[in-house]
């Protein structure tokens, strides 16, 4: 996935950074400097990859969201 794809899939979008980027739990700062060519980290490429060939939704990343912070909230 190269800078440029994901810069212009954003774009189609018509996502701001902050938007797009944040549905992956990365922040706008850095998600510009994966548009700019820094590297992904796996965990992030991995869903980004799932995301952008359709086999996950938003619907499933902020389901995963609040399940995660259900969990943290719970008393250990």
């Amino acid at each position: 996935m190269t800078p440029d794809i994901l810069r212009s899939y954003r774009k189609a979008k018509k996502e701001s950074q902050f938007l797009f980027w944040g549905r992956f739990g990365v922040t706008q700062s850095r998600g510009s400097r994966f548009e700019l060519g820094k590297e992904i980290p796996p965990p992030v490429a991995i869903l980004l990859t799932l995301y952008l060939e359709g086999i996950i939704t938003d619907g499933d990343l902020r389901q995963a969201r609040r399940r995660r912070a259900s969990i943290r909230s719970s008393p250990a």
